[in-house]
């Protein structure tokens, strides 16, 4: 419990009505979810705004309101306060009733395009095996020291996430490793949150279903940066285009990671195999147990941030070089028989899944044939399905379109999509199969001996969705049973 005057300390308001000096049982975004005593926030969402629900909000209690528009009628014993972005203030008074839990501890944003799960991952891992206790907020899961919980979105909402926050300070979590995605930042979810540094791993084209243009999605990703604190640091990969671009406005002190130019955390493959990469790290040469170009990045974006929160060097290459990275990313397995590799890889993007299919090409030893298995999201960013065709037909040698999560679109709407335009050329590369299970069952049956299947879209998850119901689905454990029976 709180004062209401207390949490709203750093909040920009407009005007306030009644009594600041009550106590605040709880903070509500959803009107459902409040109880006697609390503050409701009224937020402009994507699909409903929360000022509709101002009244239904105090028939369940709420003694305070926070909103932009306050309401035509006002209620004796209510106290309002005016603001001009109710988002914003959600984070911050979320953070501050939670106890300010992010001065407690040091907090790591990672945002991006590819690449957020397994730096986050492996920092989580990395700090733990020095000898920390650590939180850990990413797409596949959350931690909290070595207790795992249930993961629904890349970064939760404000009033979830600072309970989680919180738990995580009460735990004695010294550190905490967060994806921070750009919904997240544009929703002000991570508002109010004191970060001790930010990295950024890349862009490239995804979301634009939601930010309508890559301008704005990069605008979106480099106000995280512009906001951090000039005790912060802000580390970005200095080879990708847009990597200086990121830093431009941070008071943040800055550092850079690259393989290709000289940078504060440079890094050269010197090989790249199935059993791992071997890298020059800052003239240390270390063997990582993780595989492809993309993860050399990751590792060094990894190396880069310990270094910035002091750690030895050293240690933190010692520990990293038997780290084994985020669950569904580039998960292989050989089969018995015919030695086939089989990749499963969460890579939803054309960037992603090129990234992945190079790696793949730099494994092959002679004729093998890459095999792809590869879908689209339904009522998600429709710009990246035809790119994604294009990508899977360029660098592979068969191709299989499927479904990924089709949610409320037709399957064979969403192949189309990717279809609609690629070259006659390709005709005899590709078939299309909207059943998930038939089109892995067809990848094993064209596959020979060494031949390497990509299973891409869907990593980690282990279930599909269609028309709103999550069906069980794990495309590991699917190629494992068509493997094993092959």
């Amino acid at each position: 419990m709180q004062q209401l005057q207390n949490i709203l300390n750093n909040i920009s308001t407009q005007l306030t009505i009644g009594n600041l000096n009550v106590a605040v049982t709880d903070v509500a975004t959803d009107s459902r979810k409040v109880i006697k005593g609390a503050c409701f926030i009224a937020v402009k969402g994507v699909s409903t705004d929360g000022h509709q629900f101002i009244d239904t909000a105090i028939q369940n209690g709420a003694s305070s309101i926070v909103c932009e528009i306050l309401p035509e009628f006002l209620i004796d014993n209510i106290t309002y306060i005016k603001t001009g972005n109710s988002a914003k203030a959600a984070g911050i008074i979320a953070h501050q009733f939670a106890g300010s839990p992010t001065e407690k501890f040091k907090l790591v944003g990672i945002t991006g395009t590819n690449g957020k799960t397994t730096v986050a991952t492996l920092l989580y891992q990395l700090f733990t095996g020095l000898g920390y206790t650590c939180g850990l907020v990413s797409t596949v899961k959350y931690k909290i020291g070595n207790i795992d919980l249930h993961s629904s979105h890349t970064t939760p909402d404000a009033i979830q996430l600072n309970k989680l926050l919180a738990e995580m300070a009460d735990s004695g979590c010294t550190h905490v490793f967060m994806e921070c995605s750009s919904h997240a930042i544009h929703q002000h979810r991570i508002s109010g949150l004191q970060f001790s540094g930010a990295v950024f791993t890349n862009i490239t084209h995804d979301h634009l279903d939601y930010h309508q243009t890559f301008e704005e999605y990069i605008r979106v990703k480099k106000l995280f940066f512009d906001q951090l604190p000039n005790s912060a640091f802000a580390l970005s990969n200095k080879d990708d285009k847009n990597g200086t671009v990121m830093l431009q406005n941070t008071k943040a002190t800055i550092y850079y990671y690259s393989l290709k130019s000289f940078t504060s955390f440079k890094g050269k493959i010197l090989e790249n195999g199935l059993t791992g990469l071997h890298l020059l790290i800052n003239d240390q040469e270390v063997n990582f147990r993780m595989i492809g170009e993309f993860n050399a990045y990751n590792l060094l974006a990894v190396f880069g941030t310990a270094m910035c929160l002091g750690e030895e060097k050293s240690e933190i290459l010692r520990v990293m070089s038997a780290l084994t990275g985020a669950e569904g990313r580039f998960d292989y397995l050989v089969s018995a028989k015919d030695n086939i590799l089989a990749i499963t890889d969460y890579a939803h993007t054309p960037d992603a899944l090129e990234n992945v299919l190079a790696t793949i090409k730099n494994l092959r030893k002679g004729m093998e044939q890459i095999i792809t298995v590869v879908g689209c999201g339904g009522d998600r960013d429709k710009t990246k399905r035809h790119p994604m065709a294009l990508t899977a037909c360029l660098h592979s040698d068969k191709v299989i379109f499927t479904s990924d999560n089709p949610r409320s679109e037709e399957p064979l709407t969403i192949l189309n999509d990717m279809v609609d335009g690629l070259p006659a050329a390709y005709s005899r590369k590709y078939i299309t199969n909207p059943d998930r299970k038939e089109a892995i069952k067809t990848a094993v049956q064209l596959a020979s001996k060494d031949d390497i299947i990509l299973v891409a879209g869907k990593g980690h998850e282990t279930y599909q969705e269609i028309k709103g119901i999550k069906y069980p689905f794990d495309d590991k454990k699917v190629l494992e049973e068509l493997l094993s029976i092959r």
